[in-house]
């Protein structure tokens, strides 16, 4: 039952991870060009380099899981967690320089939860450390 939950939660982080990097590109288009794809992303709040560094994470994120799980690739953990560090400085950053909105502290506490559960996920599950040969 515990192999099936995490097989269902890897397929989840995979879609997660086409998310980012489809939300990132959509961000770069829309920050370098001016293109919008589907909805405005960028933050007017935000400075031109913190939204610069925003998009490139946002990018990171998802290309480095996609392309470590597809190529079994034994540093993704740790790649991960690097980009999750990363992305909760720059989260703390905007959350309390630039944000306006009242639920920020919340979001933010929800989005370091969800990088903590995922870290552990990724090097404590037997299906990851297998799938990333740290076993």
């Amino acid at each position: 039952m515990i192999g099936k939950i995490s097989l269902i939660f890897s397929y989840f982080l995979i879609l997660s991870a086409i998310g980012m990097t489809t939300w990132g590109l959509a961000g770069f288009t829309e920050y370098l060009f001016g293109l919008t794809v589907v909805i405005p992303l960028q933050n007017p709040n935000f400075p031109p380099g913190t939204q610069f560094i925003h998009w490139l994470l946002i990018t990171l994120s998802g290309t480095v899981f996609l392309f470590g799980y597809f190529k079994r690739w034994k540093y993704t953990p740790t790649a991960k967690l690097v980009i999750y560090a990363c992305l909760a400085t720059m989260c703390f950053i905007q959350t309390f320089d630039f944000m306006t909105r009242e639920d920020r502290y919340i979001s933010y506490v929800l989005e370091v939860t969800n990088y903590i559960v995922v870290s552990i996920y990724l090097f404590k599950s037997k299906l990851m450390q297998e799938r990333f040969n740290r076993i």
